[in-house]
């Protein structure tokens, strides 16, 4: 596997990540980069990994915020990740996972409740990286990034807490 193949495997696994997530989040693509990896002597192995990013623009309230970390970890798990961490963090939660394969992924809430997505890949033969070929599903916003959440969602979005019967959206 290159650089490329692992960062076309990174957007799959990205992408079965939030189409897990029912009521769809809506998101779009954060910065890219992939960096050259080196031996303890910071000399080139010939190899790089890539780091692929998404933000939500999802509004998720404090009251969903706990049930999307859920959905996601409860995701990783059955698709046979291991989850390395967590963060319990009551402002800014996150959990970390990994892949059998090495891939290393997060979601993480940052500043103002917005969600993050994250995944790294293990080192792999050096190739040219293009940007991530999944559609984001909202405009890109002007400025810089991360850009805040701004769209509105009835499940997400809702204040009401969820009581122990719920099992969709409401």
């Amino acid at each position: 596997m290159n650089m490329q193949q692992a960062a076309e495997k990174a957007d799959a696994i990205m992408r079965t990540t939030l189409d897990g997530v029912a009521p769809t989040l809506r998101w779009n693509h954060g910065p890219s980069n992939d960096r050259i990896c080196t031996d303890s002597k910071n000399d080139s192995l010939g190899s790089g990994s890539v780091r692929r990013r998404i933000a939500v623009m999802t509004v998720v309230s404090d009251e969903r915020r706990g049930s999307l970390l859920g959905v996601v970890e409860r995701n990783w798990k059955a698709r046979g990740f291991e989850i390395t961490s967590v963060d319990a963090n009551k402002e800014l939660p996150a959990i970390y996972a990994v892949s059998p394969d090495g891939f290393r992924m997060s979601v993480a809430v940052g500043g103002g409740g917005q969600f993050f997505f994250s995944i790294t890949t293990p080192c792999f033969a050096e190739s040219a990286v293009p940007d991530p070929a999944t559609e984001p599903n909202t405009p890109q916003r002007a400025g810089d990034y991360p850009q805040p959440p701004d769209v509105h969602d009835d499940f997400w979005s809702s204040k009401a807490p969820l009581s122990t019967s719920s099992s969709s959206a409401s």
